[in-house]
Order: structure tokens, then C-alpha cells, then sequence
């Protein structure tokens, strides 16, 4: 048996981080990953593997759709799938041997094998060849999700798959169709667009990215139609998927109950995840969970057991790496008797389509359902500069403000780069800036930044320089 101060289970950015902050913090600290490499879903099979595809089928569309207008003629372009997927490997890689780098750096021991409870104070981790048992003065579950499933759909791997194989795939598929309107769907969807495919979205709700601002998602919609030819089946429901010779005949059901077939070569599951708590033997530690398997927490992240906290994906609210990191940093400086914050309400949101959809705040729906008085501000992407020159004139900002006082509470834009341009207006929005506050803010010329300060002028007194 190992003694630390505090153990980690899952090595995901939540896990590893809090890992390092606790290590940082002077605590033995000791890291449980069931995989042969670190990172978790993220790293391995999630945020980072799509963008690497996302970011090659992006250079490869725009070769074959935008150089010649820039003066840049290219013959016989074809893409090469196997290289990408090669690619993505090498990313995936660099990033998994650099979270390893980071535990040795810290001095943070790192355990192979499937953590389960043997008690509240007890750890047993089960490798390949060997068995361990780990004594914690605190334990963090960190164990992160996995792709949910869907009722009347056997996902075999193979033509019906989830976002894991679809990451893997080394052949372009004729027509892919895509369940679930989330941003895993659109963005996988928006990959193999780009090389190619064509491609179906089936939603249940009446719009995609249904959590995000609805002008968002009505504007990504068309240009998705636009851009990349993506259809859309929406307010529809899934009743069964059938392999039939190569295809896989998927039945779906619209609003007024009638049933519409497609046929295509691949199905991507893609309806969300599902918290990962099966097999951790939680009773035995005195854990409790709620209806949907996530592991209940106070304020503080703690679980039932005082000594037992539960981060990221396993927990309430959204599952995104960032907000993961933030309580892996919070539950260290916990541990710590320091007196750490996280605003919930102001963890971005980022759809990585192109262009970009990025969000923080408020909703306009949610400041009506609250009563809220508000005004908005918009600023369209054709209007700026910087835009016209790279040839990205799609999309817009919106930025909600509170009618009286002015402050920012809520920033939604779909526009280049829009997952870098957010971070402003979360900061904007930590230290409770008002419109006119970032209206007064030198932006440098030409950027697309410049559009979030015309939409606070216009949210401000209607008034945009440049519109």
C-alpha cells in the first residue's frame, strides 16, 4: 500500500490539472489513469484530435475553394485522409507525452490500471500486470464522460458509430448522417463536408446548438446549408437505424408523425455524453450519485464523503475541458484552505465550425424568461475591414447589456476566430464592464476584435463607428 495526501482518478484536463495545482501547492500527490496515455477523452478522443482534423479539412476547402481568388491556382488537389488521420496521431501524441512531461515535472506519481473504491480512505488500481492500493487523505474523481446512447440504435463501430471511430475514419463517406445537432455533430459533420461528403443533421429540438443564443444557431444553420451543403432534419425524431448491404437505413419521425427514411454509409451518434461513474465501486467509498449518474457535490465540489471531491464531467453543469481545468484548480486550492471562486455563468461556450460560434452569459431568452431589462448591440463581420481583406465576412457579434446600468451580460458570436475573440468578453464581463466600457478600449486596426467593441457602441447608444 502508497501513501499520498491526495489522489487523483482520470487524467483529463481536469484530473491532470488539479493534479499540478495540488503538487504546486506542496501536497504528495498521486494520478490514476486507466488508459496507457494521459489526457483523457479530450486530449485523446475529443477537443483536440477534431481540431487537428478540423484544422486540415479547413486548408484543404479553402484550397479548393477560396486560393484562385487570392491569386494562388492549384490542379489535381485531392485529399489525402490517411495522412490527416496520421497527423491527428502526432498531435495526439505530442500533446499526451507533454502531460506526462508535466506529471515528472511536478513529481506527481502516475498510476495505469482502473481505479475502484475499497473504501472511503482506499483506492485499489487494477493494470495490465500488476495491482495497486493507494491510501489518500483526499481522493478527486476525475473521471470525466463517454458517448451517450440512443434508444433504438446499436452502435457496432464499424457504419454506426460514435465520435471516437469517427475520428479514426480513413475513408471519406459518401453520405454521413449525423445525429444530434450539437457542436460534436456539426463540427465532425463540417470535417468530412469539406472533403467531400455529403451530409445530413438529425435533431429532436427545433434548432441546433439549441443551448446557445437562437440567433446563433439560426445564422450557423444557413450558412452550414450555404457553405458546405449540410441538410438539416430538425424537430425530428430518430425510431430505428438497420444495416442493409453497405448502408445503414436510418428511420426518422417529423412532427406530425410520419416516417422518412435516409440512407447513408455512416451514422455518427452524436447526442451528448454521459458522466463515466460505472465500475468505481462509489458505494463502497459512501459516494452518492443522482438519476442521471452524475456524482452529487456541494459548493465546494465535495461529494458526500467531505474527503472525496468530484470535478468536471461527472459533476453538474457543462461539460466542457475548460470548466474541468477551473474546478480542478478550485478543489487544489481547497485543499489548500485558500478561498478560490469560479462564476459559472461565465464559462464560454465554443462551437468549432467555421466560422466559429463562441458564447458567454446570458442568453437573450434566458434575460426575457428573467425579466431582465436589457438592450443588444450588433456588429456583422461584412462591415469589417479586416474581414473583407482575409475573406471571412460571414457571421456577427451581439453583445446584451443591462438597459440601466449598462453592464455586459451576455456576449454571442458567430465569426472568425470566434473562439479567441470570447475570451474578451469574459473578461470584460469578470470585472462587470459596461458596454461603454469596451467602446472606449483602443482595439488595434484592422482585427476582428474591432467588431466586439462596435457591437458594445451600438449596444451603448446605437451609435458603431463603422456601420
Amino acid at each position: 500500500m502508497e501513501k499520498f495526501d491526495v489522489v487523483v482518478i482520470g487524467s483529463g484536463p481536469g484530473g491532470y490539472i488539479c493534479a499540478i495545482r495540488a503538487a504546486q501547492l506542496g501536497f504528495n500527490v498521486a494520478i490514476v489513469e486507466k488508459y496507457n496515455s494521459l489526457g483523457g477523452t479530450c486530449l485523446n478522443v475529443g477537443c483536440i484530435p477534431s481540431k487537428a482534423l478540423l484544422d486540415s479539412s479547413e486548408h484543404y476547402f479553402n484550397a479548393t475553394h477560396s486560393f484562385e481568388q487570392h491569386g494562388i491556382k492549384i490542379s489535381g488537389l485531392k485529399p489525402d485522409v490517411k495522412q490527416m488521420i496520421a497527423r491527428k496521431r502526432q498531435v495526439v501524441k505530442e500533446n499526451s507525452d507533454g502531460v506526462m512531461y508535466l506529471m515528472k515535472k511536478n513529481k506527481i506519481k502516475v498510476f495505469h490500471g482502473h481505479g475502484s473504491f475499497v473504501s472511503d480512505t482506499l483506492l485499489k488500481v487494477s493494470g495490465e500486470k500488476e495491482t495497486y492500493e493507494l491510501n489518500a487523505k483526499y481522493f478527486v474523481i476525475a473521471t470525466g464522460s463517454k458517448p451517450a446512447n440512443l434508444q433504438g440504435v446499436e452502435i457496432d463501430k464499424k457504419q454506426i458509430i460514435t465520435s471516437t471511430e469517427a475520428l479514426e475514419l480513413e475513408t471519406i463517406p459518401k453520405h454521413l448522417i449525423v445525429i444530434g445537432g450539437g457542436a460534436i455533430g456539426l463540427e465532425l459533420g463540417s470535417v468530412f463536408a469539406r472533403i467531400g461528403s455529403k451530409v445530413s443533421v438529425v435533431e429532436y429540438m427545433d434548432r441546433i446548438i439549441p443551448l446557445m443564443d437562437s440567433s446563433l444557431s439560426k445564422e450557423l444553420q444557413r450558412l452550414l446549408k450555404k457553405n458546405l451543403g449540410f441538410e438539416f432534419y430538425l424537430q425530428h425524431k430518430v425510431v430505428s437505424a438497420t444495416k442493409k448491404s453497405k448502408d445503414v437505413i436510418l428511420t426518422i419521425q417529423n412532427k406530425n408523425g410520419e416516417n422518412i427514411e435516409l440512407k447513408g454509409d455512416y451514422v455518427l451518434v452524436s447526442v451528448g455524453r454521459k458522466p463515466y461513474t460505472e465500475n468505481l465501486a462509489l458505494d463502497k467509498a459512501g459516494v452518492q450519485i443522482d438519476e442521471k449518474g452524475r456524482v452529487v457535490v456541494n459548493e465546494k465540489l465535495q461529494t458526500s464523503q467531505p474527503h472525496i471531491y468530484a470535478i468536471g464531467d461527472v459533476v453538474r453543469g457543462p461539460m466542457l475541458a475548460h470548466k474541468a481545468e477551473e474546478e480542478g484548480v478550485f478543489v487544489a486550492e481547497i485543499l489548500a484552505g485558500q478561498k478560490p471562486h469560479i462564476n459559472y455563468n461565465l464559462i464560454p461556450s465554443v462551437v468549432y465550425t467555421w466560422p466559429e460560434v463562441a458564447s458567454v452569459g446570458f442568453t437573450e431568452e434566458q434575460l426575457k424568461e428573467k425579466n431582465l431589462p436589457y438592450k443588444s448591440g450588433q456588429f456583422p463581420f461584412k462591415a469589417s475591414g479586416r474581414a473583407k481583406a482575409s475573406m471571412d465576412t460571414d457571421g456577427f457579434i451581439k453583445v446584451l447589456a443591462h438597459k440601466d446600468t449598462d453592464e455586459i451580460l451576455g456576449v454571442h458570436m458567430i465569426a472568425p476566430r470566434a473562439a479567441d475573440l470570447i475570451a474578451e468578453a469574459t473578461l470584460a464581463m469578470e470585472y462587470k464592464a459596461t458596454a461603454e466600457d469596451i467602446g472606449r478600449i483602443c482595439h488595434p486596426h484592422p482585427t476582428f476584435s474591432e467588431a466586439f467593441k462596435e457591437a458594445c457602441l451600438d449596444a451603448f447608444e446605437k451609435r458603431p463607428l463603422n456601420f
